[in-house]
């Protein structure tokens, strides 16, 4: 038969190991005279104390006063179960005894204030993940050189083209074939842009 609960032996463990300190807490406090209700309410003090300075440790926060609280709780608990395991007599308990065990209210009452109401353990922020921003790559355009601008042409004059006209039929009449600029310009003793200008217009 499967039971429905699983049982921890570890957590069983420590139920034992804490009703164990549970009690010997009780029997000093009741040796020390503190009695009927307050002799229980000295071991429920301790384990609060114990389990305050725990989650303080846990959570990351002030750990110096988390083990401080710990240790002074876990100090607590184990002199009670040394002083009760037959190195102290139960029914004459030291003066020095009773004055502790009448102060640790006090104790108590600071050590669980100071670790309820300590101050908060600052959250982290989330870490904010940096996207690269992908780099747009642009063509690089061509570097267009401005075209330079043609040479202005001085009008011709239309005595000069008439020249022209004339020399030019008689090099046809003479070879055959038309005149060439180079040709023309050399009978006409002018620039060559000039020459070019007169070209385009006996055409």
């Amino acid at each position: 038969m499967r039971l429905p609960v699983r049982i921890d032996a570890v957590l069983v463990q420590a139920l034992i190991a804490a009703a164990l300190s549970f009690a010997h807490l009780h029997d000093l406090a009741s040796a020390a005279g503190q009695h009927g209700w307050k002799a229980w309410a000295y071991p429920v003090s301790v384990d609060l104390l114990l389990v305050a300075a725990w989650q303080r440790l846990r959570s990351g926060g002030a750990r110096a006063a988390g083990w401080c609280w710990f240790l002074v709780a876990l100090t607590a608990s184990l002199g009670a179960n040394v002083a009760t395991a037959g190195l102290l007599d139960l029914d004459a308990v030291p003066a020095w005894l009773r004055i502790l065990v009448a102060g640790w209210p006090a104790v108590a009452f600071l050590g669980g204030t100071l670790l309820a109401h300590g101050p908060a353990t600052p959250q982290e922020k989330p870490a904010v993940e940096e996207h690269a921003i992908p780099s747009l790559s642009v063509p690089e355009l061509p570097i267009r050189e401005p075209e330079s601008a043609p040479p202005s042409i001085a009008p011709v004059p239309p005595a000069l083209v008439a020249l022209a006209r004339k020399v030019a039929d008689e090099h046809r009449a003479r070879t055959g074939t038309a005149i060439d600029t180079t040709t023309l310009r050399a009978r006409l003793g002018v620039p060559m842009p000039l020459a070019e200008a007169i070209a385009t217009q006996l055409t």
